[in-house]
């Protein structure tokens, strides 16, 4: 008979050996700290939920009716060629990093322009890929950050953004893609927040944005031959504009503007002198996207509508809105005309419908769906739709958000998942939830995503309501969100836990300081967790657009205020599980503020479980890397959300 060490020995070593058929281990690119064996089984059992795709649209061909779009087929999204409405999607480009843009040579169509950056890194490179050939070159420098990219209308150059003179400031340079010694600075600039809108019909001006902050922002001419650059808006305007293009004469441009209201309008103004005439003065909320067909008959617009997204077609001339055809109720963008102006392309994603393109005819609003995504062989229909929901805060000030039910087969009060968007100036709309799709059907969890202050598309004050020194202001609306998910007769607040990505990961490490003894738990992704260490880490070229939203850390009072409410300096109020999720690459939250974060939690005693990848930047890109990701959240939820009370 064994003795009971001889027998336990024994019995964890045959444990040992079976394990290895039973657990699914990380890939080598993932760092794991904490968290339970990933079951073969667990996997499984979810793996229609992993298996959904996603198609944007990204360019019309000049000379065919076809597109390029983007999907994956793999593990990370590539460029596809879609030769008609509901064609095959025949793949271009067959890279490890994702690829997210790419447009076709105006006119010629002999070839098209891509951007590809390496582990999320985000420094992006510009590529041209020869249509006859399929060659791929190189135009940029293979180091700096590269962004945008505006034909013109012949075709012959593309303008774009480069930080390769200083590291920081964004420089407009000018170049014939099938020429890459063509490349030239048109503009030095000083600031990260400068972007080409647009280039004049006959190629001698550029418009220019330099972007400052959500609530403020410039317009600017730049004389291509001179390289002199001239102000359009007024000096010191607190202001927003944004996406300026030139009329088709040139002799006018169409922006959006928010000045004299709460909401972004489109608005055409004369280049030289001559008042501004709002154009969409009838709609009170913000045009989120709108494009001009190169003819100048047609607009086409997008309103958003409490996070809802609105296609608007009208006529330039007259004004006439195009009755459009009802569209899933989600989120609409990317639109772009053909050269002919016939039809305007855009992306489409809603509740039960992953991301996909389509078209509108101009000359009888007929409407054409041009990719059908797969949903992993689950049936769309069963998917939950949200309710919108609004709760009074602690000042009186209502907050908006959306609530997703679990299916009524699951009984009694449901646990809840509050998910926090980043940005802050950003905005939760009701698209496709993909994975998140497996808590609601399968977990029976309730899902809340709110648009706490500071969130776009509820007005400029809203969205200046966290500034500085208010910035825990947005704490207190989840604080009064928790309040309302006790008066629901279905939600259980006694198991609610926190999650964001971004400034949503802030939100979650402040929540749990708050609200530690109200959560069971938090899932930080990529999150802010010191106010100061990010200000002074984050990429040179963002540093002072972060400064103006969250404070400059330089200074000895704000300081002091952004070091008394990061999380790292009150994680000692935090005794709940947290789990922490990082892109090593990340330019935007860099690694430490992860690592930091993880080490005052384990230094106190807190379950602390760590995720990290090596090829990853603000958030996972690639379907293997996040596949784990969401393998581990949902243990995460078993192990803290769905047990009863302790």
């Amino acid at each position: 008979m064994l003795k009971p060490i001889a027998l336990t020995l024994l019995l964890t070593c045959a444990a040992v050996a079976q394990a290895p058929n039973d657990v699914v281990p990380p890939n080598e690119n993932l760092v794991v700290e904490g968290v339970p064996p990933i079951t073969r089984s667990l996997v499984e059992s979810v793996a229609p939920y992993t298996e959904s795709r996603a198609a944007g649209f990204l360019s019309w061909h000049p000379n065919r009716r076809e597109m390029l779009i983007t999907t994956r087929f793999g593990d990370v999204p590539q460029i596809h060629r879609v030769a008609m409405p509901g064609g095959a999607r025949s793949q271009l480009t067959f890279y490890p990093e994702r690829i997210s843009w790419a447009s076709w040579r105006p006119v010629r169509g002999d070839g098209f322009v891509f951007s590809k950056d390496v582990g999320g890194n985000e420094f992006f490179q510009l590529f041209w890929r020869d249509a006859a050939s399929g060659q791929t070159t190189l135009l940029t420098d293979g180091k700096s950050r590269n962004t945008g990219g505006v034909w013109t209308r012949s075709g012959k150059a593309l303008a774009y953004e480069s930080t390769r003179r200083t590291g920081k400031d964004t420089d407009i340079w000018w170049i014939d893609p099938s020429d890459p010694k063509s490349d030239t600075l048109l503009l030095a600039n000083e600031g990260g927040g400068w972007a080409v809108t647009d280039i004049s019909p006959d190629e001698k001006q550029l418009l220019l944005l330099n972007y400052q902050s959500a609530l403020r922002s410039e317009l600017w001419l730049l004389d291509r031959a001179s390289g002199k650059k001239r102000r359009l808006t007024a000096e010191g305007e607190a202001i927003s504009y944004s996406g300026a293009h030139f009329s088709a004469d040139g002799n006018s441009m169409v922006y959006t503007s928010d000045r004299g209201s709460e909401f972004a309008h489109l608005t055409v103004r004369p280049l030289e002198g001559g008042a501004e005439r709002v154009l969409t003065a009838d709609i009170p909320w913000d045009v989120s996207d709108f494009a001009l067909s190169n003819d100048g008959r047609w607009l086409a617009f997008v309103s958003n509508e409490a996070g809802v997204g609105k296609l608007h077609l009208r006529e330039w001339a007259s004004g006439r809105e195009v009755s459009v055809a009802a569209l899933p109720l989600g989120t609409v963008g990317g639109l772009g005309f053909r050269e002919d102006g016939s039809e305007v392309a855009f992306s489409v994603s809603s509740a039960r419908t992953a991301s996909d393109a389509y078209s509108l005819s101009t000359s009888d609003g007929k409407l054409t769906r041009w990719t059908e995504s797969e949903t992993g062989g689950l049936d769309p229909q069963a998917f939950a739709e949200p309710s919108s929901i609004q709760w009074p805060s602690f000042d009186g000030r209502q907050i908006y958000g959306f609530l997703y039910r679990p299916p009524a087969r699951f009984h009694g009060k449901r646990p809840v998942v509050i998910n926090i968007h980043g940005g802050p100036e950003s905005q939760f709309q009701p698209g496709f939830l993909g994975r998140n799709n497996y808590y609601l059907n399968e977990l029976g969890v309730a899902l809340i995503f709110p648009n706490v202050r500071g969130s776009n598309g509820f007005g400029k004050s809203y969205l200046a309501a966290d500034d500085g020194a208010r910035r825990e202001d947005s704490v207190k609306d989840i604080g009064a969100l928790l309040d309302w998910v006790a008066t629901q007769p279905d939600l259980d607040s006694s198991r609610v836990m926190v999650t964001g990505g971004s400034y949503g990961g802030y939100m979650t490490l402040a929540s749990m300081t708050h609200f530690n003894d109200r959560l069971r738990g938090g899932l930080d992704v990529v999150g802010i967790s010191n106010f100061v260490t990010f200000l002074e880490k984050t990429e040179g070229y963002r540093r002072d657009l972060r400064r103006v939203e969250y404070g400059d850390e330089r200074d000895p009072e704000m300081r002091k205020t952004l070091l008394r409410i990061s999380p790292t300096n009150n994680v000692g109020k935090i005794t709940k599980p947290m789990f922490i999720v990082q892109g090593k690459n990340d330019p935007r939250v860099p690694l430490a503020e992860a690592e930091q974060m993880v080490a005052a939690l384990r230094k106190n005693g807190v379950n602390a479980w760590y995720l990290m990848a090596k090829d990853e930047g603000h958030g996972f890109g690639k379907k293997k890397n996040a596949d784990y990701q969401f393998y581990a959240t949902i243990r995460f939820m078993q192990d803290v959300l769905l047990k009863a009370q302790p």
